[in-house]
């Protein structure tokens, strides 16, 4: 019985360290800011996740309207497409479309390892062989410039070998006064200490928006919960005497779906012949003999009523998203895009109200982007824009060069610093 209770007195210890161990910071020991580094400027870099581009004027964020008349404010940032939350974060973080940092969805099939990337699966998100292109965190430690991360995809893996030096691993259970708190620890340390970049992360209002839909109280409630965060982030910079830029942006925006009469997978669709990973505003189709993907089309073509079918050879350009762009295969050979306000439920479960993924061209699939701070003009209004170009004007403001190819153009948000 001693023996018993003692092995349950470990497991319970192990699981509780394992439990601290996610909850807790992760430090990346015997990093410091090169001297050439410490006097560059400081950016916090956030996100609120699926915060559409009109939900400040519709839900009266008072901080953030107040700090956009300050600085730069953009009619809309227009995602990459699928207008998701993994594959526009890693573009966020790397100025480069999906179809060339290769998340090309939440989930997605990669015929060369033969695997299927599944956005709820821990060791695909922290796998760093999925995942192309050079984070803006992993720029800056290349350079000697410390960074931080307070979830952003792909901060929880070593991308090219690196991590930013602070960082957590995402859990929904640290309290949001925490997660503040933690920003202005990281400003308040020595400067050879000190990271000059902070990604932040903020996943409620996308979490409202699916479940209570963009027009609810809920979403409502989420916006001024991230509104209040961003006011509080502010003066925490002012209390610690730091003049720090910020940028606010969105990943994607939000809208409701008819969430009870769904499409299911396509009965022509033959699973033995073909892999369909799981989606609702985009089904990609990978076949297993190439052979079989022209008859499998003409069929879906033919019947295919509340659904576009696109080879993937024919896809609009202005996606970045067709076989020339499919350079590790992991874009579907054929797609499916469902009209609104019908969407693919695969599952059989019951699904979400609100949705996002669709043609990055809707106007309510349009993210947010505004900026303030020492670095930028004031009282700027500037017009749409696609979110690549963040990455230089990042690489920018903190002084970083960088030599490998990006999709971002420094000269579209250029006019918008001083």
């Amino acid at each position: 019985m001693k023996s018993i209770l003692l092995i349950i007195g470990l497991l319970i210890c192990s699981n509780q360290m394992i439990i601290a161990q996610n909850l807790s910071q992760q430090i990346v020991a015997g990093r410091a800011n090169d001297s050439s580094q410490i006097n560059k400027p400081y950016v916090i870099y956030i996100s609120a996740d699926g915060f559409r581009h009109d939900y400040s004027e519709k839900y009266q964020a008072k901080n953030l309207l107040a700090l956009r008349e300050k600085g730069v404010k953009a009619i809309s940032m227009k995602p990459s497409y699928p207008s998701v939350t993994f594959s526009n974060h890693y573009t966020l973080a790397t100025g480069m479309y999906p179809s060339k940092h290769g998340i090309v969805n939440n989930s997605f099939y990669d015929p060369k390892k033969q695997q299927i990337y599944v956005k709820t699966d821990p060791s695909a998100i922290k796998d760093s062989t999925w995942y192309g292109g050079l984070p803006i965190w992993v720029l800056a430690e290349q350079q000697k410039m410390l960074s931080a991360a307070f979830y952003w995809l792909g901060s929880e893996t070593a991308v090219k070998g690196i991590r930013p030096t602070y960082w957590y691993n995402f859990n929904t259970k640290i309290p949001m006064d925490v997660r503040i708190t933690a920003v202005k620890d990281w400003l308040q340390l020595p400067a050879e200490k000190r990271p000059h970049l902070i990604n932040f992360y903020f996943p409620e209002v996308d979490v409202a928006g699916h479940y209570f839909g963009s027009n609810s109280k809920e979403t409502a409630a989420a916006v001024k919960l991230i509104d209040d965060c961003i006011g509080e982030m502010v003066q925490l910079t002012k209390e610690v005497g730091l003049d720090v830029n910020f940028v606010f942006v969105s990943d994607h925006g939000m809208t409701e779906a008819d969430n009870k009469n769904t499409l299911d997978l396509p009965s022509v669709i033959d699973t033995a012949k073909f892999i369909v990973p799981n989606g609702d505003a985009l089904i990609q189709i990978y076949a297993k003999d190439k052979k079989d993907i022209r008859p499998l089309y003409k069929q879906l073509k033919a019947d295919g009523k509340d659904y576009d079918v696109y080879l993937t050879n024919k896809m609009p350009k202005r996606w970045h998203y067709s076989a020339k762009d499919n350079k590790d295969g992991r874009i579907g050979d054929i797609i499916l895009i469902p009209k609104l306000p019908k969407i693919f439920n695969l599952t059989g479960k019951p699904t979400s109200i609100g949705k996002h993924g669709f043609d990055n061209d809707m106007p309510d699939m349009q993210a947010v982007f505004y900026a303030w701070g020492p670095a930028f003009k004031e009282a700027l209004t500037i017009d749409s824009f696609e979110n690549v170009h963040i990455y230089p004007l990042l690489a920018k403001i903190l002084g970083l060069s960088y030599t490998h190819q990006i999709d971002g153009d420094i000269r579209v948000l250029a006019p918008i610093l001083k």
